[in-house]
């Protein structure tokens, strides 16, 4: 942060061109002045919000809040702007508790905190209550591979039930430009070509603009950040002395996306716009009309209720619901083999001592 301010110190503000610029931003790399930059990242996100129409008045819109960076920073913003440019929407806080002792607990309190402060309502469901699992129970037992696949499942759906008990129309997220970048780069290298179409959405739902989705198996997430660079969010919450949990996830240095997320700082570093470029890139994405019956049965995928828990899904059972029932073989397989075991090595009740 500070390096940025002294080397934007000896100019003028690109912006107003009155005062001298003391923040250089790394989406453009225009010098500018304090003042200039919230006015430019304001804009930028209520530019995103109308031109995308991600809201209508008089929704409710539930926040998905972790306490990090990136939800404090959306729902200061959007009580700003939804004040400002009077939007009329409801807002909520909504948290999910995946139970990671020392991680969680800590950044919930910073969530209590913005609800107080910012006066917002705020829910917060336990993984555990939802799905009888805390991650620290599924790492406990799996192990730390593929710890981020259960636990990205679970929070989807945790968020998807949590938006649906508050009733609220739309459920929007914190995922910054360099979040959706590095999907677009995951989905690739997995070949995972029909997320790859979706991903670089502002909205899960092409209808969900027009007010009148069907919502009975899903609610539209949306991202007013998705042209907003993660190191201006950072810049952002930093100048405003906004009050966010900064610790990593004890769990994520294990997670593939951190392989994604180098690449994507790396390529940042030698042209900025390539976050935005990747972006627009994955939107311009089309298959070929020759594409194979195969490819286009693959991209039409049709979601129906999960016949296990009901929940959103394109196959029978849902992916929270296969993971749940690995969790819980596993779980019944272990207490046989330990039950085994103590048959086995127990001595008799008979036996003398000696």
């Amino acid at each position: 942060m500070e390096k940025s301010e002294r080397r934007a110190g000896g100019r003028i503000c690109v912006y107003c061109k009155k005062v001298r610029a003391n923040v250089k931003r790394p989406k453009t790399g225009d010098a500018v002045c304090r003042d200039c930059f919230y006015s430019a990242f304001e804009d930028e996100v209520h530019s995103t919000i109308v031109h995308e129409k991600l809201f209508c008045a008089g929704e409710t819109v539930a926040i998905g809040a972790s306490g990090g960076k990136d939800s404090t920073v959306l729902a200061y913003i959007l009580q700003l702007l939804n004040e400002r440019h009077n939007y009329g929407l409801n807002l909520l806080l909504l948290s999910i508790d995946e139970g990671i002792a020392g991680y969680r607990d800590d950044s919930l309190r910073a969530v209590q905190r913005h609800s107080e402060k910012y006066n917002l309502p705020l829910e917060v469901l336990p993984y555990e209550d939802l799905f009888g699992w805390s991650m620290d129970q599924v790492v406990a037992q799996q192990g730390r591979r593929a710890n981020c696949t259960y636990c990205g499942v679970f929070r989807r759906q945790a968020l998807d039930r949590g938006a649906m008990k508050l009733k609220a129309d739309k459920l929007v997220t914190g995922h910054n430009a360099d979040d959706i970048a590095e999907t677009v780069l995951l989905n690739l290298l997995r070949g995972d070509f029909p997320r790859l179409s979706r991903c670089a959405s502002a909205s899960t739902q092409a209808d969900s603009a027009s007010c009148e989705a069907n919502r009975q198996l899903s609610i539209p997430r949306v991202k007013p950040f998705k042209w907003t660079y993660e190191k201006e969010i950072v810049m952002y919450a930093y100048f405003k002395e906004l009050d966010y949990f900064a610790t990593e996830c004890i769990y994520s240095p294990e997670a593939f996306r951190g392989f994604a997320r180098a690449f994507i700082k790396d390529i940042e570093a030698v042209r900025p716009s390539a976050i935005a470029d990747t972006i627009v890139s994955a939107q311009c994405f089309e298959y070929p009309s020759t594409s194979s019956d195969t490819v286009k049965s693959h991209l039409s995928q049709t979601l129906r209720e999960c016949k296990q828990c009901g929940y959103m899904t394109s196959q029978p059972t849902c992916k929270a619901c296969e993971l749940l029932n690995s969790l819980n073989a596993r779980k019944e397989q272990l207490k046989l083999d330990l039950q085994s075991d103590q048959t086995h090595f127990s001595p008799p009740e008979n036996a003398s001592m000696t």
